[in-house]
């Protein structure tokens, strides 16, 4: 089981590594929550999620270390090994596999593919 229950507007659409994975009709996103009970780097379950929204497989992704340095990512959010309490409301934004991306402080991830950024010309 993954995080909070999810708002009444999101509807499941699938699981990936054990996560169900949420569709937002409303405004195209996608979302998914970081498991309150079982360590598991944020980084990874970004990964996978990206990956299952965009139906490609992890491999064929860009590195994450591209966009952002997944260690600290990772370290931001630490508290979501069960053991300690989260505390405030933050979140980060970026830019992933083209898609934008937030990570908050609660665990949960949004995947917006439709604000793909456009890769500049060569």
């Amino acid at each position: 089981m993954s995080g909070p229950a999810p708002r009444e507007t999101l509807i499941p659409i699938g699981s990936t590594d054990g996560r169900t994975v949420y569709y937002d009709e409303g405004t195209g996103t996608y979302h998914t929550w970081c498991d309150d009970d079982a360590y598991e780097p944020v980084s990874t379950a970004l990964l996978m999620t990206v990956s299952s929204v965009l139906g490609v497989e992890p491999d064929d992704l860009e590195a994450l270390s591209e966009c952002v340095e997944p260690d600290a990512l990772n370290a931001l959010f630490v508290h979501w090994r069960g053991d300690e309490p989260r505390v405030g409301d933050g979140s980060i934004s970026f830019t992933f596999s083209r898609c934008h991306v937030t990570v908050h402080a609660d665990g949960e991830v949004v995947i917006d593919p439709s604000r793909r950024a456009v890769k500049p010309a060569d």
